[in-house]
């Protein structure tokens, strides 16, 4: 399978946290090529923006050719501009492109620092335009016009909800007037949102460069972003970096990935103790029900259930993103599944069937719930 090649056109974060920085772990975590045209270098930290240096627009539209020209480009992610100038120099250079354009349209810093003048943010219209997807949150959308005015134009929008009050966040896309889908899901409580919306965006961008649809591409990129959120590393002492780098790859992946075993127990403690004290990390300890999971490092997780007939008790678990479309293809094949795909109570979809020597396979979809379900200790 070729890398996908995404062009990110955006300011630096010396601090790591979100711009170019964010995009290149984002798009490396998620199987792509990341190339740059750094429009600003920033001096800033968790605390906020100390100094901001331009880039000419010549060099930014440089860095552009220089790997078009070369390398080839099948997405690109367009985030801060930084001046009228460059931006409408950037719009002439992208016109020239034909693969899918993800333009968040920042304007302000988590910290508040105001990171895009009136002049820029009227060129922002042409990139509008030209993208597949624009992704404001709530205070960029009223900057941008509303909603309504904005697809008036026919301009695709992802209207990030994370601005709202309320312990949910819905993000919702509208492709047209009357055409919208909605994602909604608990807020995560963290100082640690530093650069979330650059890390969307670009994870959109990489998953429409390696030729998914679009609602795919965000339901991934939304998944990374949640993923990242939960393992952030606690950094600084305000917005916090989100942890990029341990967002496992089995989440964000289409196909089948083997990361979950249970196994039967006879008794509950010993078997805690017992894999404890091999290395396992605990996550989910409910003794009432004689159920415990673990994590290894490289967050694959492997559970005990006391109870029930131990010869038959294990279970071994194939994760896909696809299930439904997975196990229809599966019955049509011949496969007898015991249970087509269900949703019980502990978050997970699942189906499941035995293989040829009557062990159980659960194939499942499970999201974040696996690693950081609601009970996690």
């Amino acid at each position: 399978m070729s890398t996908a090649r995404i062009l990110i056109i955006a300011g630096s974060d010396s601090g790591g946290g979100a711009g170019i920085q964010a995009d290149i772990k984002t798009v490396t975590m998620l199987g792509g090529h990341a190339m740059t045209a750094v429009t600003a270098i920033t001096a800033q930290n968790t605390l906020g923006v100390d100094a901001v240096h331009m880039i000419p627009t010549q060099m930014v539209i440089d860095q552009i050719a220089a790997v078009v020209s070369d390398i080839g480009v099948d997405a690109v992610k367009i985030g801060m501009i930084g001046n009228a100038e460059t931006a409408h120099a950037v719009a002439d250079s992208l016109a020239e492109l034909s693969c899918p354009i993800v333009f968040d349209p920042v304007m302000v810093a988590s910290s508040g620092a105001i990171l895009a003048d009136d002049d820029t943010i009227s060129a922002f219209e042409r990139f509008m335009r030209l993208a597949t997807l624009t992704t404001p949150n709530l205070p960029e959308l009223e900057a941008l016009g509303g909603r309504a005015a904005l697809l008036e134009r026919h301009i695709p929008l992802l209207i990030k909800g994370g601005h709202a009050e309320g312990d949910h966040i819905i993000d919702q896309l509208d492709v047209a007037v009357s055409q919208s889908v909605l994602w909604t899901n608990e807020r995560i409580e963290t100082r640690n949102t530093h650069g979330t919306g650059c890390t969307l965006a670009s994870a959109i961008a990489t998953g429409l460069g390696q030729g998914f649809t679009l609602e795919q591409s965000i339901e991934r990129a939304r998944l990374f972003v949640r993923l990242a959120l939960h393992d952030a590393p606690g950094l600084g002492q305000g917005h916090g970096p989100m942890g990029h780098q341990y967002v496992r790859e089995d989440a964000m992946v289409e196909g089948p990935s083997l990361n979950q075993v249970t196994v039967g127990s006879t008794n509950y403690a010993a078997s805690v103790d017992f894999y404890r004290a091999l290395g396992l990390r605990q996550i989910v300890d409910s003794p009432s029900n004689g159920y415990a999971r673990f994590e290894v490092p490289n967050g694959v997780t492997f559970s005990i259930h006391e109870g029930g007939d131990i010869g038959t008790s294990t279970v071994v678990y194939f994760e896909s993103k696809r299930l439904d479309a997975w196990v229809n293809e599966l019955v049509s094949e011949g496969f007898s599944f015991e249970q087509m795909p269900q949703d019980p109570s502990w978050g997970w979809r699942e189906a499941r069937l035995p293989d040829p020597s009557g062990n159980i396979i659960c194939l499942y979809s499970a999201g974040e719930n696996r690693r950081y379900p609601a009970w996690r200790t």
